[in-house]
């Protein structure tokens, strides 16, 4: 390393930082955090999280020896420190960017990616799972889970809690504590962990437990008893009052809080805890947005961000225009003022799911269940069945965590449970952990169950009201990020599985799109017309029922069929209208596009589009035979977006 060089352009590998002084830590987690900022203000990005574990993940690459040690992430949307300290430094300006490295943890990514997550809570029951395989191979690696405190709301990582405390193997869970999710943190183990906090720190209490045993022969029974003692007195030093109890008695040895910021702790007390036995937590207490002023102050908006200015933290503004979101919330917000039977519920999510301004206006009928997906559809059931209105709004890659909940407690109930499930479809820059692409195929075949696509704001607005209004049964509401302009006058009122005719210019192909299919299928019907071809374009508004009057009558008429969504093609929209299709004996070609069978990568939407044929140029060009102006048709057949009959 050259004299007055920063440390930063040295490291390369974790092993680059074993030799590091406090001080030089201390001064490279520093040059980390302006770092972090100047590449997040570039790309966009999870800013607040990774400030927040700095001197966390330092001392876990200078303590532990990866990627034989194995570090599980939560989330990982926290990991871009480690992502810097394990040879992807350079790499950083590409984060979340098209083909560039993932916002999250990929095994693909790197050797120190030793398991990968998008959706909280998955981390204790992971690494217990590398526990035990460690157990049966008889190797002696240490095994740690780093969990947040918003994670741990979530009942997988309570069952995975309650597991790793009775399976008595070692295995260390770090509770990352900083308060927060991505808003404040709910419930009554967030109020637990706050009495935690007001404690004194664990320092004081391990450098008197560790003077005990200084000076007694090592394999001493002495020195062995006191060191079994290290365990009480480092747990009930720290926790006067009984406050640490509900861990240890779970079975888990309790030690903390420590201070996540201050890097020399974390040293001293890491190098403790790989020697301990069993199943241990640390909590570390750290500050989300930690040494960004303004991230600090505001970690909620800094949480998440799209491109700003690391000197100020002021961000591009997004392009205008209304969203579905937006519509979401001014509709819901106006029908709760006079029908006080409606009552809202989101999982950790009261921002992006529009909910804040319920929140701020009907404290009394808003909930926030946490991270807590299945609890939270169970409760509206539960709400539904005593005659209210529940409306349960969670993001679609979110919602998969409920669906036996949907099923069981909902549907086979007809329980009028309203689900508004935002960012379905392609959602661009967090990529494969986050596109909301399954919902249309994973909720079709539930019976009972309504399911509605918007084609624009102005059909968001009444499908909303239409959905408080209906009480026979469960109804879901899908709509993408962002919005769409109405691209028509609102010709016809919402009817229970009514679709509606957008387009009849002729008869030589029929698109039928769904969402924000609806609008890529005009944009082709614009192009065909251009090349002499005659379409009639369906809205079909509804997935399921079916309009099958209208379906039907048109596709008898026209020559080729063609469904538009922005869904998988396996089991979703375009599935359903092919059996339909099918089961009238309608010999006709149809085409189904939508996503293929693979996870889609992080990009940008219209390029993710463009990549797997969801556009009105590789529609045009499949129905006339293929164009190189505007698309390759082998290509799209390649990526399986296209399923013919």
């Amino acid at each position: 390393m050259e004299s007055g060089a920063p440390i930063l352009d040295s490291i390369n590998s974790p092993d680059d930082i074993k030799g590091l002084s406090v001080e030089q830590l201390k001064t490279l987690a520093q040059e980390i955090r302006d770092y972090l900022t100047v590449c997040v203000a570039q790309t966009g990005g999870h800013l607040a999280p990774s400030l927040g574990v700095v001197e966390l993940t330092l001392a876990l690459h200078k303590t532990y020896k990866l990627p034989k040690d194995k570090v599980i992430w939560d989330v990982g949307h926290q990991a871009y420190v480690h992502k810097i300290l394990t040879g992807r430094r350079e790499l950083l300006p590409t984060i979340r960017q098209y083909k560039g490295i993932s916002g999250f943890l990929r095994i693909e990514e790197s050797e120190y990616d030793l398991y990968g997550a998008g959706h909280a809570s998955t981390s204790i029951s992971a690494a217990l799972g590398f526990a035990k395989a460690r157990d049966f191979r008889g190797g002696s690696e240490h095994v740690l889970a780093l969990v947040g405190d918003g994670a741990l709301t979530g009942g997988l990582a309570l069952e995975g809690l309650n597991n790793a405390a009775a399976s008595k193997t070692d295995i260390t869970i770090i509770l990352n504590d900083n308060e927060m999710s991505i808003a404040e943190n709910v419930g009554a183990l967030a109020t637990y962990l706050a009495k935690l906090r007001m404690q004194p720190t664990y320092q004081r209490a391990e450098k008197t437990a560790r003077g005990m045993i200084e000076g007694l022969p090592i394999g001493s029974h002495l020195a062995m008893r006191a060191a079994r003692g290290i365990k009480h007195a480092a747990t009930h030093f720290a926790t006067p009052e009984h406050t640490g109890l509900l861990f240890e008695e779970m079975g888990l040895s309790y030690i903390g809080p420590i201070d996540g910021h201050n890097i020399e702790q974390l040293l001293d007390v890491l190098a403790h805890v790989k020697r301990l036995k069993g199943p241990v937590l640390l909590h570390v207490l750290t500050v989300k947005g930690k040494g960004l002023p303004y991230a600090e102050a505001d970690s909620r908006t800094y949480h998440g961000v799209s491109q700003f200015s690391p000197d100020d933290g002021k961000m591009e503004k997004k392009a205008s225009g209304t969203t579905y979101t937006n519509v979401f919330s001014e509709t819901i917000n106006d029908a709760a003022v006079v029908d006080d039977k409606i009552v809202c519920i989101t999982a950790a999510m009261p921002d992006g799911t529009g909910l804040a301004k319920f929140a701020s206006e009907h404290p009394a009928r808003f909930f926030d269940v946490g991270i807590a997906e299945q609890h939270a559809v169970t409760f509206a059931a539960g709400l539904a069945a005593s005659g209210y209105k529940p409306v349960c709004a969670i993001y679609s890659t979110f919602l998969q965590r409920a669906y036996d909940i949907i099923i069981h407690d909902v549907a086979l109930q007809h329980l009028p449970v309203r689900f508004f499930i935002d960012r379905a479809g392609l959602v661009g820059d967090d990529g494969g952990t986050h596109h909301g692409v399954f919902d249309l195929a994973y909720l079709s075949c539930v019976p009972n169950l309504v399911i509605m696509a918007p084609k624009d704001t102005a059909e968001m607005g009444a499908m909303t009201r239409f959905a408080l209004d209906y009480s026979a049964g469960p109804i879901a509401l899908r709509y993408s990020r962002g919005g769409q302009e109405p691209l028509t006058a609102l010709s016809t009122p919402v009817e229970l599985g009514k679709a509606e005719v957008l387009a009849k210019d002729g008869d030589d192909v029929l698109l039928i799109g769904l969402g924000a299919g609806v609008k890529i299928a005009l944009d082709a019907a614009a192009l065909l017309k251009e090349r002499g071809v005659e379409s009639t374009v369906i809205n079909a508004r509804f997935c399921k029922p079916l309009d099958e009057k209208i379906l039907v009558t048109a596709a008898n008429r026209c020559a080729k069929i063609v469904t538009v969504e922005d869904g998988t093609v396996k089991g979703g929209f375009g599935a359903s209208v092919l059996q339909l299709i099918n089961s009238r004996g309608i010999a006709k070609q149809v085409n189904i596009v939508g996503l293929p069978d693979r996870f889609i990568e992080h990009g940008p939407i219209p390029t993710l589009r463009e990549d797997v044929g969801l556009t009105a140029g590789a529609i045009a060009a499949l129905v006339t035979g293929g164009s190189s102006e505007d698309y390759d048709p082998a290509r799209l057949t390649n990526k399986s977006t296209i399923a013919r009959r």
